[in-house]
């Protein structure tokens, strides 16, 4: 095992002129992305009474390779708002070509450790005409995300817990409690790894909760409580709806977001993730909700304007011209 940067830092960052810097933790994955096109249908290939005995192979003229995972793709919209964004992520010996991407756009990768014996994540997904997928997922080293730990010395003003390793999910949450950081909680699809207690502790532990609006009734599901309920134990639980916007939940008030129209839809791998980076955005700045919403949706639309996760190149100052296009104000 190797750290890319010694875990916990002897001295506060500033801004240059003396003041704190704002910065955001993002612990969760780092994955390559092997995304393959099949020029079928997989209904036209797959025989329903041979499942049980299946042996197929698609050819895939179209491959393309994308760097992913929920703490590089969300640090890498935070980055593009300008902020200071520092994920937290255990990868892999393969991980060379994926460190010279974030150093090349200038992601930070501080409070990423090598493991030198294993791989980092890797999602393989073949995608035929009718957009079904079949998808096959080695967590490699995200496995022991648990390794790295959210350092009590750096001026991190927020944090969020995302997809990971469930051990690392759970001792992160439990470490920016310790610290005194503020954090977001975003189980995504990693939700299916812990039963009802273990929600409902996150639940109490979080600042803030982030879910799509499946995800979102699976909460529900699993804990037996409504999102009042859940809004009353944190400041804020946001739930996305896709092109119908997203709902913020507060202890007093539903703030409704409307959606954020696209110049295209192409591909929305990666949207909530680019949401994301947008609410980390507003927590940073202090903004209130109404805004905080936008801006996130904004982001989402951005990215599913261009194909994979990391691909959408805007500047701050092209974000805020978009956000008085569509809003008719800015921020």
């Amino acid at each position: 095992m190797s750290a890319l940067h010694p875990q916990g830092i002897s001295s506060i960052e500033t801004d240059g002129k003396g003041n704190p810097s704002n910065s955001a933790l993002i612990c969760g994955s780092m994955a390559f992305d092997t995304i393959m096109v099949f020029h079928d249908k997989f209904k036209n290939h797959i025989l329903p009474d041979k499942v049980h005995m299946l042996n197929v192979s698609f050819l895939v003229p179209q491959l393309r390779r994308e760097f992913g995972g929920c703490a590089g793709n969300i640090a890498y919209n935070l980055h593009l708002l300008g902020e200071k964004a520092l994920p937290m992520a255990t990868v892999g010996k393969d991980f060379g070509p994926y460190a010279d991407w974030m150093d090349q756009k200038g992601v930070s990768r501080d409070y990423l450790t090598v493991l030198d014996d294993d791989f980092t994540g890797q999602a393989y997904i073949t995608t035929d005409m009718d957009d079904n997928q079949i998808t096959a997922f080695h967590p490699g080293t995200m496995s022991r995300s648990e390794l790295n730990r959210v350092p009590y010395d750096a001026d991190i003003k927020v944090g969020i817990v995302s997809p990971d390793g469930k051990k690392g999910m759970i001792e992160h949450a439990e470490q920016f409690v310790e610290a005194g950081i503020p954090f977001i909680f975003d189980p995504g699809q990693g939700m299916p790894m812990f039963d009802a207690d273990e929600l409902k502790t996150f639940i109490q532990q979080a600042t803030w909760i982030t879910l799509n609006d499946y995800e979102a009734a699976m909460l529900q599901e699993t804990t037996g409580l409504s999102p009042h309920e859940i809004a009353e134990q944190v400041e804020a639980l946001i739930i996305t709806k896709g092109a119908e916007g997203s709902l913020i939940y507060t202890k007093d008030k539903r703030v409704d977001i409307p959606p954020a129209t696209p110049k295209a839809i192409i591909d929305p791998t990666g949207c909530g993730d680019a949401y994301r980076g947008g609410l980390l955005y507003g927590l940073l700045n202090d903004l209130d909700w109404d805004v905080t919403g936008r801006i996130a949706g904004l982001m989402g639309a951005i990215k599913i304007a261009h194909a994979g996760t990391q691909n959408h190149s805007v500047t701050l100052e092209e974000i805020k011209a978009e956000y008085t296009e569509q809003f008719g104000t800015t921020f």
